[in-house]
């Protein structure tokens, strides 16, 4: 409570006394480090760091303090950390890092420490999501552009052969394509069929991400994904780059299959008809 609440002068009370441990934790393995540097209580984390509590000791789920700061975007606190030892090697029960994490959220300066601090710029879930996937599907250009200046390889699929420019265009971040276009994106590499155990997991997924419209097939393009996401910034931007509209998916569908918006009908015709030409 003294930590969440960042109340230093009761913590610092409770661990003088004697009668409290600094590690001690929760059911939940949650130690009181880890609430304040969730909180962002820079000065209570400091003073157990300095009653001698363990900076890396995991959560059940695998969390640590340092996970916890990324994710909330504390820097100070994440800085702090690994002023006495912390380590970024640790992950989740689903293989999240404090990169990871902070990928997701687009805590860029976090993202720039962490960076700093040796995490691993190629880190994945279980699923195989990089952080630079995750900063692609959430919409953070800046993050993006951070991962790839430090060697993030941009056409890295998740496990079911999603790949960040995918993502992004099906999410209709279309600053998002047009940085990952620039950076060398395949732009009519399609989404692999998923194998017979994903095909529910990933049918779920995209429930969950556009629950009013059915979930994209598998075999489908970036450009599929931008169509059915109806995000016609992000069509005129694979256009541009000459993504090819006369690629089906696995059920012989072309992107224009898979839309009644005029507006970006009629920016696929043209190709349509040059490729066919």
């Amino acid at each position: 409570m003294s930590t969440r609440k960042g109340n230093l002068a009761l913590l610092q009370l409770l661990l003088n006394s004697g009668r409290v441990d600094a590690d001690c934790r929760d059911s939940f393995g949650t130690t009181a480090l880890m609430v304040a540097s969730y909180s962002g209580h820079y000065d209570c984390a400091r003073e157990l760091i300095m009653q001698g509590t363990d900076i890396n000791l995991q959560r059940e789920t695998g969390s640590t303090a340092l996970f916890f700061a990324s994710q909330q975007g504390h820097n100070e606190v994440v800085k702090l950390l690994f002023e006495f030892g912390g380590s970024t090697e640790f992950q989740t029960k689903d293989g999240g890092t404090a990169l990871s994490a902070a990928c997701q959220y687009g805590h860029s300066k976090v993202v720039d420490t962490l960076l700093k601090n040796g995490a691993n710029v190629h880190d994945q879930l279980h699923d195989g999501a990089t952080p630079l996937f995750l900063a692609s599907q959430e919409g953070h250009v800046t993050v993006i552009r951070q991962l790839l200046s430090s060697g993030a390889k941009v056409n890295h699929p998740r496990e079911d052969g999603t790949v960040p420019l995918w993502m992004a265009a099906q999410m209709g971040h279309s600053e998002v394509v047009k940085v990952l276009l620039l950076r060398g994106a395949d732009r009519d590499a399609d989404r692999k069929v998923c194998s017979p155990l994903a095909t529910q997991h990933c049918i779920v997924k995209h429930l969950q991400c556009f629950s009013d419209k059915k979930p994209l097939l598998n075999g489908s393009t970036a450009l599929h994904a931008a169509v059915m996401g109806d995000n016609h910034k992000s069509v005129n931007l694979l256009l541009g780059a000459n993504a090819d509209p006369t690629l089906p998916n696995k059920d012989n569908e072309l992107p224009a299959d898979l839309t009644k918006s005029n507006r970006i009908l009629r920016a696929l015709r043209p190709h349509i008809l040059n490729g066919s030409s």
